[in-house]
């Protein structure tokens, strides 16, 4: 073998073309493609909600192999966590009860929300309606949002 030839194999051998592509393909951490998968699931035509509105919920129900849409109507209570995991707390009088869901905006079990009425209140968290009976839980409307 001549050197010419030797030459000529060793520069071959170096992958110049694949250099750009591995630098193309380079790898995510794993805290990167949590993030990227995170931002592609969140929903973009969510209302702005506050504690003390009057929202109407629509949950997906399936019922074997049918899909359905219950509304589910109450005072937001609470709100809690922010981006991906961004949680509100709706309570409503059933039969006279009492009930408190929590829901996942970011869910695809909540297919919409809808804002009935807003509320004026001075508090982050209205536990305190759960002490309440009758016209007390009632809040009072606020026009100016």
């Amino acid at each position: 073998m001549t050197a010419e030839e030797t030459a000529a194999e060793t520069t071959s051998e170096t992958p110049t073309a694949e250099v750009p592509a591995a630098e193309k393909k380079r790898k995510l951490s794993a805290a990167e493609l949590i993030s990227s998968f995170e931002s592609s699931q969140l929903k973009s035509d969510l209302p702005e909600i506050y504690v003390g509105d009057t929202v109407k919920v629509g949950v997906r129900i399936s019922e074997g192999n049918k899909e359905r849409i219950q509304p589910y109507e109450g005072v937001v209570i609470s709100k809690r966590h922010g981006g991906m995991h961004q949680t509100i707390t709706v309570r409503r009088i059933f039969q006279g009860i009492g009930v408190e869901r929590v829901f996942m905006l970011h869910s695809p079990q909540v297919a919409t929300i809808n804002v009935e009425r807003r509320g004026k209140v001075r508090r982050a968290k209205l536990f305190y309606l759960r002490d309440r009976v009758g016209k007390a839980t009632r809040v009072k409307q606020r026009f100016d949002r």
